[in-house]
């Protein structure tokens, strides 16, 4: 498995309520996406971004950071098993478009390893 991309997942009541100082103080002012629930802001040269999260629409528990493989969810899924690890919320092709599986790191946290169903 080889990330391309992590995201730290903010824990927040509301995103809206959230949301200036992220982008008008931080200035993450780009919004990628914005489910209600989950929305990923960056900057506008991409080199910072962050997703802020209400709660997991579809899991259990809520991840702390996500994780993109790309089209190697599958293989992390098995690499994950075949080490023992906490699968928290089982490989799942979600209605947004993502293929996707929690695991818990050996520390207690708990990520969210996805790719997106078209990849």
């Amino acid at each position: 498995m080889e990330a391309t991309r992590i995201t730290v997942n903010l824990r927040v009541p509301d995103i809206a309520a959230a949301r200036d100082f992220y982008t008008g103080y931080l200035g993450l002012s780009v919004e990628d996406f914005n489910l209600g629930w989950v929305a990923r802001y960056r900057s506008p040269h991409g080199g910072a971004e962050l997703q802020l999260l209400t709660r997991d629409a579809t899991a259990p528990q809520d991840p702390v950071a996500s994780v993109r493989v790309g089209a190697g969810v599958d293989d992390a899924y098995a690499e994950a098993r075949r080490r023992g690890y906490e699968i928290v919320h089982p490989l799942t092709d979600e209605p947004w478009g993502l293929r996707r599986f929690f695991v818990r790191a050996p520390d207690g946290n708990i990520l969210n390893i996805a790719g997106h169903v078209d990849v």
